[in-house]
């Protein structure tokens, strides 16, 4: 199993950064990748089982169904139902968690799937740094870090 992981600081509340992130349709309010993105059958964003179904700036689709969401715990994870990477059982989880000193924001954003071996390396890097840290790095621009 290939596991991604990265983690930031973000200079916000935490409750801020959640308050942006949390629409599991809003990736394109915040991540420059993704180009739009609609809720499959009118669902709330919220709703767990809801999938969202989007395309990413250079035209690949992918579908993710929400798994998880805590608006206590500041987290919420997904599986991805269909897209152009060869993987498969991802899931995938962004947590936020408040750092006190200075009203920060730890951010965690981690995966596993099922690959081949050949193209595990690859996709760990390519995971973490297109997908993973660009989305920390828009919301520390947005937050003015």
């Amino acid at each position: 199993m290939a596991r991604v992981y990265v983690s930031s600081v973000i200079n916000a509340p935490a409750t801020k950064v959640w308050e942006r992130v949390r629409d599991f349709n809003g990736l394109p309010n915040w991540h420059p990748r993704i180009r739009d993105s609609r809720i499959e059958d009118a669902l709330p964003a919220d709703k767990i089982g809801c999938i969202r179904n989007f395309n990413l700036q250079n035209g690949d689709n992918i579908r993710e169904q929400l798994v998880g969401l805590s608006d206590y715990d500041l987290f919420f994870s997904y599986s991805m139902l269909d897209g152009p990477m060869p993987l498969w059982d991802y899931l995938a989880t962004v947590r936020l968690t408040p750092v006190t000193d200075g009203e920060r924001c730890f951010a965690e954003w981690s995966a596993e799937f099922e690959c081949k071996a050949d193209d595990e390396a690859d996709l760990v890097s390519g995971i973490g740094g297109n997908v993973f840290q660009t989305g920390f790095d828009a919301l520390k621009r947005h937050f003015g870090g």
